[in-house]
């Protein structure tokens, strides 16, 4: 593990480990748990399986989280209410100073096929979570990253230019009709999402903020690239009617912005650099969402 991890990463591991006796475990543990492998290594941070009398996530920083606008600690209140709901594995551990989150470690069940039932279910439980106060400010953080890629000398690709003053309109029009405010993840992706012991759970909640409900889906259908059938599945069970055709509109903008938002996400300084062929192909994507009020 250590020729696996930054040295500073693995310092942080290290006494994050040391701090076993101050998780919240019941029972508690009886001994140090041991690193066992390196599940994922990401843009922002690592995480870590390790075992004691049971199994554990370490998820560490790699970067300031204020860079990608994040708040851990409303993360961590969130993480214990949807916790306590049964919809995302128990926090254990959190330390701000180590930038160290411990969370249970979910067996993934063998099989087992997306369903946009259970999906939508998932979607509309973490909704009902209590509100907080962090809040997803969809222009604000579009304008970070925006401003992120200007001090490092990035200019925009053509096609974003193009649609900017499209996308700011946007913006301004679901300003004006917002829905109330929910506790949304922000980030449930089909890689976010795990069947364990049967039951479909969220994990890696450090987007999670109150916000808009139909950007939730929007980033589902978009980034799980769902085809209009399953769209249109999801979103019908998700409200529990057929959708209306301003339902469609108003997850047509939000789906809009995610596009635009995912492509600056990639393009900044501290972001995940694509492949130019799967670059170009979300570029077109986004080219061909705002020139069709038909198109994801």
């Amino acid at each position: 593990m250590a020729a696996s991890l930054p040295r500073n990463i693995q310092l942080k591991l290290e006494q994050t480990l040391a701090q076993w006796r101050h998780w919240r475990c019941d029972p508690p543990l009886d001994s140090a748990p041991e690193t066992i492998r390196l599940l994922g290594r990401g843009v922002s941070n690592f995480s870590i399986l390790v075992g004691a009398s049971k199994r554990f996530v370490v998820r560490i920083d790699g970067i300031n989280p204020a860079t990608n606008g994040l708040n851990r600690q409303a993360e961590w209140r969130a993480l214990q209410a949807a916790s306590a709901a049964g919809l995302a594995p128990a926090p254990r551990y959190f330390n701000p100073d180590l930038t160290s989150l411990v969370c249970d470690y979910l067996v993934p069940d063998e099989n087992r096929e997306p369903d946009p039932g259970d999906v939508a279910t998932l979607l509309r439980e973490i909704h009902r979570l209590p509100a907080r106060h962090s809040r997803l400010d969809l222009a604000e953080r579009i304008l970070r990253y925006e401003k992120q890629l200007e001090h490092a000398g990035q200019a925009l690709p053509p096609v974003m230019v193009r649609g900017r003053a499209q996308l700011q309109q946007m913006l301004h029009d679901i300003n004006r009709r917002a829905p109330a405010a929910v506790l949304c993840h922000n980030d449930l992706l089909q890689a976010n999402r795990i069947y364990s012991g049967g039951r479909l759970w969220a994990i890696d909640w450090e987007y999670c903020a109150m916000g808009s409900p139909w950007y939730d889906l929007a980033v589902i259908i978009v980034g799980d690239s769902l085809d209009p059938a399953r769209a249109s599945s999801l979103l019908e069970a998700y409200l529990g009617t057929p959708a209306s055709a301003e339902h469609w509109s108003d997850l047509r903008q939000y789906a809009c912005i995610y596009r635009y938002l995912e492509l600056l996400w990639y393009l900044a300084p501290q972001g995940n650099p694509l492949e130019p062929a799967l670059l170009e192909q979300k570029l077109t994507g986004l080219d061909q969402a705002l020139i069709s009020p038909e198109s994801w």
